[in-house]
């Protein structure tokens, strides 16, 4: 199977674990069966979003990301309807990559036969180079068995603030993410490449000028790796933010799409359950706005 992905690929991103357990139900440690099975159909409501937005045409090259610890109905399901699904292989919340189900991770992925495994990885090249190492192992290894066993591989890449880098910009987020984090990344990328991950597509955080994803898909593509594909990853901005970098990264030659989760379904999840909606209505609110980032890319 060659390296790379060569469609569009618009992805509604709900494998949020510890984060989504903590911050949408207030819920810390681990959860009761009934308080999984809250959280467990709520994915599913996601889930009928998603489904709504492809009954009302959204295009070739929808589909999803969803986890098994509280979204293995869904996966199933999507597996069953036909739909592009990816699946995490990481340990939710963790700063060093680890694996879910440790050296049983391929059994996971072969169980389910997603399109893409996924992996979240936080990576600085001034941070820990011990861990850096580390995670580079284990994504070598996981790589390996991806493309020998002739499966996508998924990389969200984010490149957390070192401390001594947020006082280079005076403490300042967006000036980190204008001024530092483009060139990070490129660094980044290359180290993940060298140390033998190869990813098929890389899930970029946005970026505000074009030339920064120009460079950006350059380098994923580097060594003869020109099928390699970006998409863009929302990190749960507001509308404005987000739809500014689609419109950076669309029609950059080797972005493919966007990978965008909380933007989508956050408000309109709480909303149902705080009671604010009925069910229809917040799987609706899902889908218009999942449609509604798919024509902010494809019209730019």
């Amino acid at each position: 199977m060659a390296l790379g992905y060569d469609r569009p690929l618009f992805i509604l991103a709900f494998d949020h674990r510890g984060s989504f357990q903590k911050k949408m139900f207030g819920i810390p440690g681990d959860a009761t069966p009934e308080e999984t099975q809250t959280i467990v159909d709520a994915k599913t409501l996601i889930y009928e979003g998603f489904e709504a937005a492809v009954s009302a045409g959204a295009p070739d090259g929808a589909g999803l990301l969803v986890d098994e610890q509280f979204g293995s109905e869904v996966a199933r399901a999507a597996k069953a309807a036909g739909h592009i699904f990816a699946m995490p292989a990481e340990k939710s919340g963790q700063n060093n990559f680890e694996f879910q189900y440790g050296d049983a991770f391929g059994e996971h992925i072969t169980d389910f036969d997603p399109a893409f495994c996924k992996v979240l990885v936080r990576w600085n090249p001034e941070g820990d180079t011990e861990m850096n190492k580390n995670q580079g192992e284990h994504l070598a290894r996981l790589s390996e068995w991806l493309h020998t066993n002739d499966r996508k591989f998924l990389f969200e890449l984010l490149v957390p603030a070192e401390d001594v880098q947020m006082a280079r910009v005076d403490g300042s987020t967006d000036r980190y993410d204008t001024e530092l984090r483009p060139d990070l990344m490129v660094q980044t990328i290359t180290e993940i490449q060298d140390a033998g991950a190869e990813p098929d597509i890389w899930k970029i955080e946005g970026v505000d000028d074009r030339g920064d994803c120009e460079r950006i898909a350059t380098t994923t593509q580097r060594g003869g790796r020109g099928g390699v594909a970006c998409v863009v990853l929302g990190r749960g901005a507001d509308d404005a933010k987000v739809d500014h970098w689609l419109r950076t990264g669309a029609g950059v030659p080797g972005y493919v799409g966007f990978a965008i989760g909380r933007s989508i379904w956050w408000d309109a999840l709480k909303g149902y359950l705080d009671g604010e909606f009925d069910r229809g209505t917040a799987a609706e609110q899902i889908s218009t706005n999942y449609r509604r980032f798919i024509d902010v890319y494809r019209g730019a």
